[in-house]
């Protein structure tokens, strides 16, 4: 890991399986609606320090996510710009296609990052085109997302080009130890997608989560999100309130200990709450 500094705190960055570095914090979009309040939340959250912005077609805000990236004062080559693309527009021609309409919406000249957005459709005719895409220089990277280890597995044996991402849901209850293990040694980073469980579970009531807290003098939040940067897993929370755009934010100034770290493995069910991978 590297550190990336801000004018507030130092942000740590992974170099991902190509040697391009990636926050291993970052701002999701998920459900914030094309509009004023999502660009008003991308733009607050770049102002605030992340660098990071993670975003798919499938969230019909690519619009408002490449206004608020051209109103902010932060360079184009300083954010990191994650998009992705749903199985209807599988295969090789239409994988094509979704990317170019998803770069005219956002804006850019180019993506950071392009994912699968699940494992379904012709997945290698789609990868053949992901693959272009990359060797061209319009994508710094591509990777997949809710893909079993298996599924990266046939990937890895069609394919010259690994996946960089695998994005699946990860938090407390569904930590995926054993697939980031695989994953490793693949050459494929864990990012999280769902950090806090989309609030199941309860846990924002975790007796262990609050005990942490209380120690840390952080909330819950800030203890979940400071827990899977320490385990090496890019995490994308999502808000649309300041106060926890920079609340999520400011979790570089303090550290987990060992024992802490492992107490939390306790909370693990072993599975997804919300998909089932």
């Amino acid at each position: 890991m590297r550190e990336q500094h801000t004018d507030r705190y130092k942000v740590m960055d992974i170099t991902l399986n190509n040697g391009i570095e990636m926050p291993l914090l970052g701002f999701g979009t998920y459900l914030l609606r094309d509009g004023s309040a999502c660009e008003q939340a991308v733009l607050n959250a770049l102002n605030v320090g992340y660098r990071l912005i993670d975003t798919a077609a499938a969230y019909h805000n690519e619009e408002s996510v490449g206004r608020a990236i051209k109103k902010s004062n932060v360079k184009r080559e300083e954010i990191f710009v994650t998009t992705k693309f749903l199985p209807a527009n599988s295969g090789y021609e239409n994988a094509k296609r979704a990317f170019e309409t998803s770069l005219g919406k956002l804006g850019l000249d180019y993506i950071d990052l392009y994912l699968i957005h699940l494992p379904q459709g012709d997945i290698n005719s789609s990868w053949t085109a992901m693959e272009e895409l990359y060797k061209e220089g319009k994508v710094r990277a591509i990777g997949v997302s809710n893909f079993t280890t298996d599924q990266i597995g046939h990937l890895l044996e069609q394919h010259s080009v690994i996946p960089a991402i695998n994005q699946v849901e990860t938090h407390p209850f569904s930590q995926k130890t054993e697939m980031q293990k695989t994953m490793r040694s693949q050459g494929v980073q864990l990012e999280s997608w769902a950090p806090f469980a989309q609030g199941r579970n309860n846990l924002f009531n975790s007796e262990l989560l609050k005990a942490l807290s209380d120690k840390y003098n952080k909330s819950i939040a800030q203890v979940v999100l400071r827990w899977l940067i320490q385990r090496e897993v890019v995490v994308i929370p999502k808000s649309a309130n300041l106060k926890r755009i920079n609340e999520n934010f400011n979790v570089f100034d303090f550290e987990l200990s060992f024992d802490d770290m492992v107490s939390i493995k306790s909370l693990d069910k072993g599975s997804g709450l919300i998909y089932h991978v």
